[in-house]
Formats: structure tokens, sequence, C-alpha cells
């Protein structure tokens, strides 16, 4: 299952995020990506470059949250998008053919991602989740089953990921599941 996890490292939310970047990539994250809604300009870039150079040691795909100026500036492997940041095709005058990921909520969003040329779409949340200030109402197991029969580009589940849940997540057909909060519980799980 861990070389499924899509782990997203949120500045603000790990105590230490360069050392919970380097568990993920030591227990074999198929996936790194930075999110640090709050973090000034500065900030954002430092951490950027310090957990890009981890992931290039590692071998595993870097992915910056909602700033394509610092994905481009890190040459990140992919920028991720959320309903309310740039349009995909916004976004690629910043990042050129650099990977892209979208945040959806329903198969409509997921639809509109998948035709917009997304190079990953994100659904959910599958689960409750106490990451986001105002979350969207929970997705469940069987819209996202049904996104990932209506979608061509690979899914990853996310919004309340845990250990016990990833599982029946892949089941459903997502190819990765993220993990925010629940993330640390997934290297002592595997150990």
């Amino acid at each position: 299952m861990i070389d499924s996890l899509y782990a997203i490292v949120d500045a603000e939310v790990a105590e230490h995020p360069l050392a919970l970047t380097f568990q993920a990539l030591n227990a074999g994250c198929a996936i790194v990506q930075l999110r640090a809604k709050r973090l000034d300009d500065m900030a954002f870039l430092e951490i950027a470059k310090r957990i890009r150079s981890a992931c290039t040691h590692a071998g595993v795909p870097f992915v910056v949250n909602d700033r394509a100026d610092i994905a481009r500036l890190v040459r990140a492997d992919g920028l991720h998008l959320g309903q309310d940041d740039f349009s995909i095709a916004d976004a690629r005058r910043v990042v050129g053919d650099m990977q892209i990921g979208v945040s959806t909520h329903t198969l409509e969003q997921a639809e509109a991602a998948n035709e917009e040329g997304a190079d990953l779409i994100a659904f959910g949340p599958v689960f409750a989740t106490g990451t986001k200030e105002n979350p969207d109402p929970v997705v469940g197991l069987r819209a996202l089953e049904e996104v990932c029969r209506r979608v061509s580009r690979p899914l990853v589940g996310i919004g309340g990921i845990t250990p016990e849940n990833a599982g029946e997540t892949l089941r459903a057909g997502a190819r990765y599941v993220a993990a925010i909060s629940a993330l640390p519980r997934f290297f002592t799980d595997a150990s």
C-alpha cells in the first residue's frame, strides 16, 4: 500500500516537514506534495528547494500545491491545483509541460478536469477529514468508484485517508491514496 501513497507534507501542520518528507521517502511513497497555504513566499521557496532535493535524490516525483511560480522555480515534477486556483490552461502558461493535478469534489468537476487535460485527478473527500478549514461534503467510496469508471486519468483518493481505509480506497479504483494528518501513521503501521 505504501507504494500507492501520495504523501502530502503540509508545512503548517507537520511539526518537522523535512523529517516527515524523509520518512515518506524512506518508506517508499509514490509521490510527495508540499502544501503550505499560509507560508510567506521565501519560506515556501526554501522548504520547496530542500524537499525537491530530497525527492530528486530518492527518485520520487515532487509536486507543489497551488503555487505555479514556486513549482517552476524549483523545477518540480508537478503542480497541484484546487478548484479556486488557476485553470489548467493558465497554469500551463507558467509551468509548461509539467504534470498538473486537480482536486475535484463532484463527478462533473472530475470529468471537466479530465477533458481539460489534467494529468492526475484527486477526488474527495472520500471520508470525513479534519485537515481542511471548510471541507467539501464527504463523497464516499461509491462516488469514487463512479468517477474512476468515468475518467481516463489516474485518480487519487483524498480526504480522511488512513492506513485502515486506504485499501478499500484503492479497491474502489484509485491509483493513489493521499494522506496529510494520518501520514505518520502509514510509516508506523508499515513497520
